[in-house]
């Protein structure tokens, strides 16, 4: 038995990677960024926009840097699920990033009858 559940007489609450994807998706609001958020077999993504697609397992949100290693491959940025400002924060400057790459399309953006 925990301290916690001696002290408080409950059990903890259970942090599910659906979960802190979901409060990674509304952080993200606040910044104007819209996403979706997807789940299954104790993982949980982010769709934010192209090439921008936040994996979470509850511990941890990682999402590709744009960057690439000297041997070609992706080189992911990384972020602890227990700080969701500052994740967002950096999501969102990434998104900045490649919305300048991929802007949005006139059909999508209303530009278009």
């Amino acid at each position: 038995m925990s301290a916690d559940q001696l002290v408080y007489g409950r059990r903890p609450p259970v942090v599910t990677a659906a979960h802190t994807a979901e409060r990674l998706r509304v952080e993200l609001e606040q910044y104007g960024v819209a996403a979706d958020v997807h789940e299954g077999y104790g993982l949980a993504l982010v769709s934010v926009w192209v090439e921008l697609v936040v994996w979470t397992d509850g511990h941890w949100f990682r999402w590709r840097s744009g960057r690439t290693s000297t041997s070609g491959r992706p080189v992911y940025a990384f972020a602890p699920a227990s700080d969701i400002v500052t994740a967002a924060r950096r999501v969102a400057h990434r998104y900045g990033q490649l919305r300048h790459v991929h802007p949005c399309p006139p059909y999508l953006a209303g530009e278009g009858s």
